[in-house]
């Protein structure tokens, strides 16, 4: 009886929504299951332009190295290595999911020592190992820097991160992850934005598609389909026809803040009620301009420089109430907002007092 009122209640939410975009059932779920592997490795880059690590701080780089050059047949046991053009990374990659025995993918490299740019170097072969210790892929290969450095006597210029980069296709996997979909009595389609609203219309429209009772809802997050004995042997063809399917994601009322840039996002299902708003800084500004106090003539004076200071100070008490009216919709609360003439950094403290007043009605997140 109750699951009955909750769907009841869902379907009298949905009919009451103004209408928004469709977008397909692939975009908002995920299979259970079926997900990618993290990986990660231990290696070397070489031929760097005297950007490397330096040996006698980065210790480790030194008897990889060596350990290296060991196994080549090389015995540098009792030399004295020098070389800045070699630097030890941390490589990651991403084994995707169904990955067969040499397929290449992308790899990560980050510098862990005191090396200054990986630019032009080439990564040695670098096992990449799962969580559970195992060896999955093998990367080796040019390293690609988004980035530049440039340095002289008085001057240096750098754009980006150089002290990590990507060697496109550089990882071939060796090892395979055993993941199957064949005689399965059913599969569980994972939201990316759990809502028990979006988890109903993903039910309803499963069900309209391969009959009642196809899909259940189990919560707001997970919707388990129930494979046809037909199709059990053929679900590859039965996915690729769900995610054709499409249905209209519920949208939170949220405002999303990122202070470090003052970046303001709003969602379109955000309300607010009429308020009055009056925003005000205090501005203090200190100017230093000293003078020098000259002696007078044919005194055995000296001359001194006198501190000469200036302090303003402006509250903005000329600032009035501003009226925020009512706001339904997305273009009156922008309108709204742009009317307070405020900067984002101000905007900012205005909506966490709109929060607190209760006359914003949606989630504010700050990341």
């Amino acid at each position: 009886m109750l699951r009955r009122l909750l769907y009841a209640a869902a379907l009298a939410c949905l009919a009451a929504t103004p209408a928004l975009a469709q977008v397909r059932l692939k975009d908002i779920v995920s299979i259970e299951g079926v997900r990618g592997n993290q990986l990660v490795g231990y290696g070397l880059v070489i031929g760097l332009q005297g950007t490397g690590d330096q040996l006698r701080n980065t210790p480790f780089t030194q008897q990889s190295l060596t350990a290296m050059l060991e196994r080549m047949g090389i015995n540098v046991a009792d030399a004295r290595v020098q070389t800045r053009n070699t630097a030890a990374v941390i490589v990651t990659a991403t084994l995707p999911p169904f990955a067969r025995q040499g397929t290449p993918i992308d790899v990560q490299v980050s510098s862990l020592g005191d090396s200054r740019s990986l630019n032009g170097g080439t990564l040695i072969v670098t096992p990449l190992m799962g969580a559970d210790g195992e060896v999955y892929a093998v990367a080796q290969g040019p390293v690609v820097v988004g980035s530049f450095q440039a340095a002289g006597q008085a001057q240096s210029i750098s754009s980006g991160v150089t002290t990590q980069g990507r060697v496109p296709g550089g990882g071939l996997v060796e090892r395979e992850v055993p993941v199957s979909l064949r005689n399965v009595d059913s599969i569980r389609l994972a939201l990316r934005s759990p809502d028990f609203t979006t988890a109903i219309r993903i039910e309803e429209v499963v069900n309209a598609r391969f009959g009642p009772g196809s899909a259940t809802a189990l919560d707001l997050g997970t919707v388990e389909v129930k494979v046809p004995f037909g199709l059990r042997d053929r679900l590859p063809m039965m996915v690729a026809q769900m995610e054709g399917l499409t249905v209209r994601p519920e949208t939170p009322a949220r405002v999303v803040v990122d202070e470090r840039t003052a970046t303001i996002v709003v969602g379109a299902e955000v309300r607010v009620d009429p308020v009055a708003i009056t925003h005000g800084n205090l501005v203090i500004r200190v100017t230093e301009s000293p003078v020098a106090s000259q002696p007078a003539p044919f005194s055995n004076g000296e001359t001194v420089v006198l501190p000469r200071t200036q302090v303003e100070v402006d509250d903005q008490r000329g600032r009035k109430l501003a009226v925020l009216p009512r706001a339904n919709t997305l273009q009156a609360l922008v309108n709204g907002l742009n009317a307070l003439g405020l900067a984002p950094r101000d905007l900012i403290s205005v909506l966490n007092a709109l929060k607190a007043s209760g006359a914003l009605h949606a989630e504010l997140q700050f990341i």
